[in-house]
């Protein structure tokens, strides 16, 4: 089985979810180790920029290492993204502000995983759809989704690949070497970007400013497809004339390819993996990769 490494690029995290998630990977076979600062606190963070920069790169040069799960998101990726100087073919895991580290190894071609990370891998069933579907795609089995209906979805179908995450991680990578623009502009085996949002806690007219700087930069115009996560603790306002995923459907109702909303993921329970930087299909109703 594989060699998962557990570090915490981000936030600092309580102890005793790695601990429990640790258990659990244990439990499933995994072998399990985690970097020197996975526990560490400096404020919001776990351990100082160096800290936890040591970690990440001591984790991506590793060779017993195979996958590197993120312990939790947070905030603090972008402070040590630039730092960052390894080529890896390590499989990345997590969500959330790990969208940055999603976006690094994107440009390297690298596939990773957007999914669970250690509290809810200590804390859910182990019966439950996101573990079960988690470990198929750790275990790189293929994996298909029945999509939600919605009645501002736009069906059709295209192969390509996903990439994306939280939105206002991908806003503020705007204008940086580690931009979806510059993702885009790198390709992937010639496929069109299949595009995942989500976010937490933000105002709905914030949300409006960051998905009309994805359409005024050329992001949206580029997609081959558009997947719409969840947006938890997000109020509609209704002085913005509608409500938040309706917000979103104006920025790309001018283009023709097929648009998902109501997908189960991001800062929920019941939150799938999906399989970023690598092939995917998008048909009607159904997501494989």
């Amino acid at each position: 089985m594989a060699h998962i490494r557990i570090i915490s690029p981000s936030g600092a995290i309580d102890p005793t979810y790695i601990d429990q998630a640790a258990a659990r990977l244990r439990k499933w076979g995994y072998t399990v180790s985690e970097g020197q600062y996975a526990r560490g606190r400096e404020g919001r963070f776990a351990g100082t920029d160096e800290q936890r920069l040591s970690d990440l790169m001591e984790a991506l040069h590793d060779p017993n290492v195979d996958i590197v799960l993120c312990s939790r998101g947070g905030y603090g990726l972008q402070r040590i993204l630039p730092s960052i100087n390894e080529a890896s073919s390590k499989l990345i895991i997590g969500f959330s502000d790990i969208t940055a580290l999603h976006q690094y190894m994107g440009m390297q071609g690298q596939p990773t995983i957007h999914g669970l990370m250690c509290k809810h891998l200590a804390t859910l069933p182990e019966d439950s759809d996101p573990i079960r579907y988690w470990r198929q795609a750790v275990d790189g089995k293929s994996i298909s989704y029945m999509l939600p209906e919605h009645p501002l979805n736009r069906y059709g179908e295209v192969h390509g690949y996903l990439c994306g995450g939280n939105l206002s991680v991908l806003y503020g990578l705007q204008g940086t070497p580690f931009s979806l623009a510059r993702l885009m502009d790198n390709g992937l085996n010639h496929l069109p970007p299949i595009l995942f949002i989500e976010d937490i806690a933000e105002r709905h007219y914030h949300i409006d400013r960051m998905i009309r700087n994805l359409k005024m930069s050329g992001v949206l115009a580029q997609l081959g497809g558009l997947i719409v996560g969840q947006f938890s603790d997000c109020e509609d306002d209704a002085t913005m004339g509608g409500t938040i995923y309706e917000t979103i459907w104006e920025a790309v109702r001018e283009y023709d390819y097929p648009v998902i909303f109501n997908f189960p993921a991001g800062h929920v329970d019941d939150n799938l993996p999906l399989r970023f930087f690598s092939p995917a299909h998008l048909q009607g109703g159904e997501l494989r990769m």
